[in-house]
């Protein structure tokens, strides 16, 4: 069993922000050379998530204005200090980390799946911990 660890480096420009990071993903996998396992991606912030979803940009933007509205308070109590308290409680509802079937050296995800950063405090730039443990191809 090998473990392979790598970062990856997600900039955002706006507060709120869908970035599909599949291929990056992809790359950090292939430097791997693990062919067979798991791949965990892991977020290093509390104001930013992983999302598993459809990459479609009309979509993206809908999950970018659904967090926005959903989200919204004038009276979060954490805001006195960073006026981010709403960032924090949508990355707490969603999950800051992603476990991903590894099959063949390639991220075994269905005809739509992408893997997403969703910047929830932006802009910022975000670090993303990477971890593939499995087998890697067998020299014959």
């Amino acid at each position: 069993m090998d473990v392979y660890s790598s970062r990856i480096q997600v900039k955002s420009e706006r507060r709120v922000e869908v970035k599909d990071v599949t291929e990056e993903v992809q790359v950090k996998l292939g430097e791997s050379g693990i062919e067979d396992g798991v791949l965990f991606i892991f977020s290093l912030h509390t104001t930013n998530t992983l999302i598993l979803n459809e990459g479609e940009p009309g979509l993206m933007r809908d999950v970018e204005r659904w967090v926005e509205e959903a989200f919204a308070r004038p009276d979060y109590r954490h805001d006195r200090i960073d006026r981010n308290a709403a960032a924090h409680i949508a990355a707490s509802v969603a999950g800051n980390s992603l476990v991903l079937p590894v099959e063949g050296g390639k991220l075994a995800l269905g005809t739509w799946q992408r893997v997403l950063h969703l910047e929830l405090d932006g802009p910022r730039t975000r670090t993303l911990l990477v971890k593939v443990i499995g087998r890697k191809k067998e020299n014959k």
